[in-house]
């Protein structure tokens, strides 16, 4: 027998008992939600759901580290002259995010900042204190680029070797501590970020999931943008102000929009859903949703 004893308006207690005997299994699940408010009706199912929902999403997750490590073998199977590579960057890992935070220390690191002390912080914001919201978002990342980019071959390809995503994935950790008033941590990895990525990104900056840094190198995300789900874009991209304003100044893109190579957007305006941005395009005004924007300065050309 299980009971779920709803404390608070958020949070379940699950205990599971044998009905059999006196000891703590999983053998049998039976749910009850008694609610504090008298006037709020118990709820059977909502914990239980919320469990099941949890339970297939970490297994989502593995399927995604699994997947890596067949890749990883496959390869050294391939190239044996990597196989110590693979192994000490991937196989010798239990997680993704070990892997991850490790991959980004060694990227990152300096003479006078240590890959130890830097695998110990990303690794506690990934596994710790994260809650999941970056892992679910480097998951979708790698989804994206696998989909969206011709040019990768397999989800360890793109986790090695693509510096668009460890460049957004080193984002995610500054903003991360951004929000939690570690504010010198995270503008020193955006300094390193800038030195060892060329792609420079403010940690207040947000970013969505699902997104494509494709080939990256030059992108700029200022201080107050706002980057939405399943966004691309591609090298030498500025998100940036016009230089005439304070407070909010910079761009606010909307889910699955592309911006072509070099192109800028510039100033408090906003890029409406799935439009596209053409390469070299200087955008100052409003793009609607669905359209396309080309020229200096930009004009419409046609809607999808």
């Amino acid at each position: 027998m299980a009971a779920c004893i709803d404390n608070s308006r958020n949070q379940c207690t699950y205990i599971t008992v044998d009905s059999r005997c006196s000891q703590i299994t999983n053998s049998l699940i039976i749910k009850l939600c008694i609610s504090n408010s008298s006037s709020r009706p118990i709820n059977q199912y909502a914990c239980t759901q919320e469990k099941h929902s949890e339970d297939q999403e970490t297994h989502s997750e593995d399927q995604t580290w699994q997947k890596i490590r067949q890749e990883a073998e496959f390869d050294s199977s391939q190239e044996p002259i990597l196989s110590e590579f693979y192994n000490s960057a991937i196989l010798s890992h239990t997680s993704l995010e070990n892997a991850l935070a490790n991959h980004l220390s060694l990227k990152l690191c300096n003479p006078s900042l240590s890959r130890d002390a830097l695998y110990g912080v990303f690794s506690k914001a990934l596994i710790e204190e994260d809650g999941g919201g970056i892992r679910r978002a480097i998951r979708d990342d790698l989804k994206a680029v696998m989909d969206r980019d011709p040019a990768c071959v397999s989800y360890v390809h793109c986790l090695l070797n693509f510096k668009g995503f460890l460049a957004c994935q080193a984002h995610r950790l500054a903003h991360h501590f951004w929000i939690r008033g570690r504010t010198v941590l995270a503008l020193l990895i955006q300094n390193r970020v800038s030195e060892v990525f060329a792609v420079d990104i403010h940690p207040a900056a947000e970013i969505g999931s699902g997104v494509v840094l494709d080939h990256a190198t030059g992108v700029v995300i200022g201080e107050t943008a706002v980057v939405g789900n399943d966004v691309t874009i591609l090298h030498s991209v500025t998100l940036g102000g016009t230089g005439k304003v304070e407070g909010d100044r910079h761009p606010k893109i909307g889910d699955g929009v592309v911006i072509g190579a070099g192109a800028k957007v510039l100033g408090n305006i906003r890029v409406g859903e799935y439009a596209k941005i053409g390469a070299g395009s200087v955008v100052l005004k409003e793009v609607p949703p669905r359209a396309t924007a080309v020229g200096n300065p930009a004009r419409l050309v046609g809607f999808r």
